[in-house]
């Protein structure tokens, strides 16, 4: 028997095998027994070399036909019984579309700002405050002037502030803004409600700013509490229960003097660095969170000053009877400090890659 009989004695015993299969295993048995690596078919082509020279081209196009002959039937052949196969699986089985699906659809999370601004808003809750609101478009009046904002404070400056009508007075009391902080709360909430008051604003907010640690909207939480005999050691007290609750039982605080226009005296609130051990790392430099100073700034607080009182004094806050403290923190900041965020912008750029690390 030649070489060029043996081929096709091959391939019409492959061809009568791939016709009597009756499913995919089977049809993928038969491939392997023919057409697999130690195939006698697939082993001839290799020998085509070892041939004598006048033999080498008959053998090697009789050997390549019967292979692609013997692929198209497999792939033919494939395809029916995939077919059939489905076809039967459909017919025959039964779809409980009461069960769960499978994969589970994955569940929404909360985002990184919520979270914390949830975390925070338990704190003060648990505290005795209770959480307002107000509105985001905001008069001249509530969002400056009732805050005891000197006409040439830089803050009412069209550069510092959105204003929705650039060519309106800015001075005008009535002139609509967004406001820059969430403090115009505090008055109108004293303006609905005689004291004692303990009150958290959370909200939006709005600045022309943006860079790393900075964006044109932000979140900010402002607190205030008035009521008699109310002191700065207060303050301090409750902002130490907040620092613990959101950065480790271990934390202190400190109070620097600084000045804000609706706070008197007023100060800055620095927490002791949670990052490090007095400025050092356990490799012996600097702390990149706190720059080896020890402490962290997070917010600004103070006493109410009386001249906020005196636009409420018709509601019972008279200076003279009742005082109170006020803070305001950012949230972002609280989140970028507490979670190790370098860049206040990734907590908006809705990279999925960032946002699952905090699932």
């Amino acid at each position: 028997m030649t070489v060029n009989d043996r081929i096709e004695e091959l391939r019409a015993a492959a061809q009568s095998a791939i016709e009597a299969t009756t499913s995919t295993a089977q049809l993928d048995d038969v491939r392997v027994r023919f057409l697999g690596r130690k195939a006698e078919l697939p082993n001839l082509l290799r020998g085509v070399a070892e041939l004598p020279p006048q033999e080498r081209g008959a053998v090697g196009k009789a050997a390549n036909e019967a292979r692609r002959q013997l692929e198209h039937a497999i792939d033919d052949k494939l395809t029916a019984l995939a077919a059939s196969e489905l076809q039967h699986r459909l017919e025959q089985d039964r779809i409980d579309i009461t069960l769960p699906a499978d994969p589970q659809p994955q569940i929404g999370r909360l985002h990184l700002i919520t979270r914390t601004q949830r975390e925070i808003e338990d704190v003060f809750v648990g505290l005795g405050f209770s959480v307002a609101e107000g509105p985001e478009v905001e008069r001249v009046y509530y969002n400056f002037d009732a805050l005891n904002f000197s006409p040439t404070h830089p803050s009412r400056l069209t550069t510092d502030t959105f204003y929705l009508a650039p060519a309106q007075d800015i001075f005008d009391p009535d002139s609509q803004l967004l406001r820059v902080h969430t403090s115009p709360v505090q008055i109108r909430a004293m303006e609905r409600q005689p004291p004692p008051i303990y009150i958290i604003v959370p909200g939006r907010v709005y600045r022309p700013d943006n860079d790393a640690t900075h964006t044109p909207q932000f979140h900010q939480i402002e607190g205030l509490a008035v009521d008699e005999e109310i002191t700065l050691a207060d303050l301090k007290g409750t902002l130490e229960v907040f620092a613990r609750a959101i950065f480790g039982p271990d934390r202190e605080i400190r109070l620097r003097p600084h000045f804000f226009p609706f706070t008197e005296p007023s100060v800055e609130v620095d927490v002791s660095c949670f990052n490090c051990d007095q400025g050092l790392m356990p490799d012996g430099s600097r702390c990149p969170l706190c720059k080896g100073t020890a402490w962290i700034e997070i917010l600004g607080a103070g006493m109410v000053d009386p001249n906020v009182l005196g636009h409420v004094k018709h509601n019972g806050y008279d200076p003279d009877r009742v005082q109170g403290f006020a803070f305001g923190m950012g949230i972002e900041r609280i989140a970028m400090l507490k979670h190790g965020v370098p860049d206040l912008r990734l907590l908006y750029d809705n990279d999925i890659r960032f946002l699952e690390q905090f699932a």
